[in-house]
């Protein structure tokens, strides 16, 4: 199908507190678990797209490579008051241009969607999301709780047997 990534990652992106649990997230856990254990190539901001590169231009072709589009839902991301240029290319690939499958992780008990932008509401609506509920587990990094087990549902089938 000519895709490079089976998903593009989309996750709030400042120097708080808050957000070292959301890098460790997306820089340790989802490579650990969806890359190495279970072979699926994710494209990650900060690691995948390189220094020097046309940043938005290096966004839309990474995307346009991908299968589908991870969107980490914080409070941090759902109340900037200005999205991310990759969430405003992300939710028009998806809703408009090409029909990308999006995956919403909550990360943090969201409680109403109403301070989401209608988009993101849209496809809360249409799928649901994903809730990262481990704080609760005794495990929250094993691949095979059931949060993975969720994510890996709504992602591409893969080649690499697990």
């Amino acid at each position: 199908d000519g895709k490079i990534y089976d998903a593009y990652v989309i996750y709030p992106r400042s120097h708080t507190n808050e957000s070292n649990f959301v890098e460790y997230f997306v820089y340790q856990s989802m490579p650990d678990i969806l890359e190495n254990k279970y072979g699926y190539k994710l494209c990650i901001y900060g690691r995948d797209i390189y220094p020097g590169e046309d940043t938005a231009s290096a966004i839309e072709k990474r995307m346009q490579k991908s299968r589908r589009l991870i969107i980490l839902l914080t409070h941090q991301l759902i109340n900037c008051k200005e999205p991310a240029y990759d969430q405003h290319i992300a939710l028009y690939n998806a809703l408009i241009q090409n029909g990308t499958k999006v995956i919403l992780l909550e990360m943090e008990t969201i409680g109403t969607y109403e301070k989401l932008q209608e988009s993101l509401r849209f496809i809360v609506k249409q799928q649901g999301t994903v809730k990262w509920k481990e704080q609760h587990t005794v495990h929250p990094q094993s691949s095979n709780s059931r949060f993975w087990k969720q994510v890996r549902y709504h992602m591409p089938l893969t080649l690499k047997s697990s």
